[in-house]
């Protein structure tokens, strides 16, 4: 099943009143029926959140943790839905959990990070919703893997399952890093580019990882075009009974969003219109040039490895290699280009050209075995 198969029902169409973009929000865990009662209370009065999010089955790194109230927070918030009008979702990660969440009134569930990495946990919980007309949010694997988090939709789309939705919530990794899990946001972008009729909430509390990143994290999500926020809230957070430093104080809820800049997605008069098509062309112009030129120095490329092909010289060249990117990145900087962006782009350059001179090498010892023989 390809990318083309997978239908997806925007939510426009089943969450009413429609709402961009989509704030959701809630305790990284239900903890308390007072305390859910406390947040919906405050969100219905705020009218600014359209969701509301809570883990009651928590699946943690290791055991003797807090792993969620389970079924015993099922009514609080089917009691805080019933009293304050506000829809909840939850995190279920297996059949049982799907049976309960439905049984107890839930009509809207989340995949989790350390599911959809599973596929046969994903395939379970897709095929205890078949038939089912339920919205599904899918939060990104752990592991930085496109293919399997395009995977989990195609498995939830082939059960018939359209109401899907992405939750970008960052990646786990080895290095040092400001952020919790980092967000490799080309990721995200390049599922949108592969599902464009695919919505992307971004999860920024499980990207930054403390309080004071989220701002930050979250205005980058809304300048990046993303379609909504999932943001963690507790009225205590330093007394949470899990991920305590990542959740916004319930108290200062409004004053964070009221800080972040909702920008607009498109121009909408006729002379910024026009003037943003004039600098695309100059834009798609110096693309070409750059392919043109990409081109010819592959050309030139390898006529140098038929050369080193012809004379039994080596592909790699250390030396030459070093005079290369040490001296591109200086006149990069000259430039005022970033020294990333520069050693990414010829380490790519190189890396191709040492495969076509490979090749051409190859060939020539190919051809020579066979004359010999």
């Amino acid at each position: 099943m390809g990318t083309e198969n997978i239908h997806i029902i925007p939510t426009s169409e089943w969450l009413k009143p429609d709402a961009k973009p989509l704030i959701i929000a809630g305790p990284c865990s239900a903890e308390s029926e007072s305390q859910i009662m406390q947040i919906a209370e405050s969100f219905a009065n705020s009218g600014k959140v359209r969701l509301m999010r809570a883990g009651i089955w928590k699946p943690r790194t290791r055991p003797n943790t807090f792993e969620g109230m389970g079924a015993e927070a099922l009514p609080w918030l089917r009691k805080a839905q019933e009293q304050f009008g506000v829809k909840w979702m939850v995190e279920v990660a297996n059949e049982e959990h799907v049976r309960l969440a439905l049984d107890a009134g839930i009509e809207i569930v989340w995949i989790g990070a350390r599911t959809t990495v599973n596929p046969f946990s994903v395939q379970e919980i897709a095929n205890a919703l078949e038939g089912k007309d339920i919205p599904v949010f899918i939060k990104n694997p752990l592991n930085p893997d496109l293919e399997l988090w395009i995977g989990a939709f195609e498995r939830f789309s082939k059960a018939g399952l359209n109401k899907l939705v992405a939750v970008h919530r960052g990646f786990n990794t080895y290095q040092d890093h400001i952020f919790r899990n980092s967000p490799n946001w080309e990721i995200p972008i390049e599922l949108k580019t592969k599902l464009p009729q695919l919505e992307i909430v971004v999860d920024p509390s499980h990207i930054a990882g403390k309080r004071n990143l989220l701002h930050q994290v979250s205005q980058k999500a809304l300048d990046l075009a993303f379609d909504g926020l999932m943001i963690e809230v507790h009225p205590n957070p330093d007394e949470a009974l899990s991920d305590p430093k990542q959740q916004i104080v319930l108290s200062n809820f409004d004053s964070f969003l009221n800080e972040l800049e909702f920008r607009k997605t498109h121009f909408v008069d006729a002379v910024s219109i026009d003037k943003l098509e004039r600098l695309r062309s100059l834009i798609d112009e110096i693309d070409y040039n750059l392919l043109e030129n990409l081109k010819r120095r592959l050309d030139i490329v390898d006529e140098i490895g038929q050369y080193k092909a012809d004379s039994g010289v080596t592909v790699f060249q250390l030396e030459r290699w070093i005079q290369i990117i040490q001296d591109r990145m200086k006149y990069g900087q000259e430039q005022g280009m970033e020294e990333s962006l520069i050693k990414e782009m010829w380490t790519l350059i190189h890396n191709a050209s040492i495969k076509r001179q490979t090749e051409i090498v190859n060939r020539n010892l190919n051809e020579r075995d066979i004359f010999d023989a």
